[in-house]
C-alpha cells in the first residue's frame, strides 16, 4: 500500500495531532510518498519524520491514496496536486469547518485498516474545467468548489454576458458571478444565497454576487453544459478570476469558459456520511439559535 501525505504549512499548534498522524502512518508499514514543500515542513515539527519518497511539483503522485492535513482548502489544493489521476483523497481534519475534511487524527488507526483491506467508501465529485482567452496562464485549470468572476475592489460595477452553449443568456451586473459545483455549493455559492445542492446531483449553480437587480437570481443547469462569461466595465481595465479561491487579475473584455471536466475527484468518507447529517452537523442546519 501506498500513501501520500499533503498538507499545510501553518500548523505549528496543531504539533499534537500532527505527530499522531506521522505515527499511524508510518506504524502502518505503508510506503510513504510526502509533497515536498509539506515534507519539509514536517521535519521542523516532527524532527524525526522520514518518507520513502519526495514528490516534487512536477511529478506524478504514484500512491494508492493522499492524505490531505489541514481543513477544506487543504483538501482543495490536495485535489489539484492529484489531478486527473482520480486517486482517493482522505481529508484529515485539523482546521476549522472540516466540511470535506470530515476525519480527525483520532480516526487515522482505523481508517488506515480499512485502506489496506479496500473498505474505504468514496464519492466521486464533479470538477469544472476553466479556460480563458486571455492569454493568462491558470496555474489551476479545475475546480472542486467554485468559479467566481469579481470585480477589483476599487472598480465600479462588472458588465458579464453570459452564454449557455453558445446561446446568450443574458447579462449580469453587480459585483460578480459564482459558478458552483455541488460540492462547492455549500461553500461561497451558499454565502450569496445560492441553493444547497446534493453532492450526487448532476448540475451546475450560477449565483450572482450582490446583483444590481431583482430579476437576477441563482440559476441551475445540466452539468453537460458549457458556460461562457464574457466581461465589460466601463471604468475598470481588470478583474479577478478565481478558482477554487486561487484568484488572479485578467484583463477586462476577455471571455471565461467552464464545464465539466472529463474526471473528477474522489473523496473518501465514512461509511455511514449521511448527507442531511453533514448538514445539521457542519452548517447548523435547523438549528433554533432563540
Amino acid at each position: 500500500m501506498k500513501i501520500a501525505v499533503f498538507g499545510n504549512l501553518w500548523q505549528d499548534h496543531r504539533v499534537a495531532d500532527i505527530r499522531k498522524i506521522v505515527e499511524a502512518v508510518r506504524g502502518s508499514g505503508a510506503f510513504v510518498e510526502v509533497e515536498q514543500a509539506f515534507g519539509d515542513y514536517l521535519r521542523g515539527l516532527v524532527p524525526d519524520f522520514r518518507a520513502d519518497k519526495v514528490v516534487g511539483e512536477l511529478d506524478h503522485v504514484s500512491a494508492d491514496v493522499v492524505l490531505s492535513i489541514g481543513g477544506d482548502g487543504t483538501f482543495l489544493r490536495a485535489a489539484a496536486w492529484v489531478g486527473c489521476r482520480e486517486t482517493p483523497i482522505v481529508g484529515i481534519n485539523t482546521g476549522h469547518l472540516g466540511y470535506l475534511a470530515e476525519f480527525s487524527a483520532s480516526d487515522l488507526d482505523s481508517l488506515l485498516s480499512s485502506i489496506k483491506t479496500g473498505e474505504v467508501y468514496t464519492e466521486r465529485r464533479t470538477l469544472l474545467q476553466v479556460s480563458t482567452d486571455a492569454g493568462v496562464a491558470l496555474t489551476n485549470r479545475f475546480a472542486l468548489n467554485d468559479v467566481a468572476i469579481i470585480k477589483n475592489a476599487s472598480a465600479s460595477m462588472l458588465a458579464m454576458h453570459a452564454t449557455i452553449d453558445s446561446t446568450p443568456l443574458t447579462t449580469y451586473l453587480g459585483d460578480g458571478l459564482i459558478v458552483a459545483t455541488p460540492t462547492g455549493s455549500t461553500a461561497y455559492n451558499l454565502s450569496v444565497g445560492g441553493p444547497i445542492i446534493h453532492p450526487s446531483g448532476a448540475c451546475l449553480v450560477m449565483s450572482p454576487i450582490a446583483a444590481h437587480s431583482l430579476t437576477m437570481r441563482p440559476l441551475v443547469l445540466p452539468d453537460d453544459v458549457e458556460i461562457s462569461i464574457h466581461t465589460c466595465s466601463e471604468r475598470s481595465h481588470t478583474f479577478r478570476l478565481s478558482i477554487d479561491g486561487e484568484s488572479l487579475s485578467l484583463p477586462m473584455g476577455s471571455t471565461v469558459k467552464m464545464r465539466k471536466a472529463d474526471f473528477g475527484v474522489r473523496v473518501v468518507l465514512r461509511r455511514d456520511h449521511d448527507f442531511a447529517q453533514t448538514l445539521r452537523s457542519k452548517l447548523m442546519w435547523g438549528i433554533d439559535v432563540r
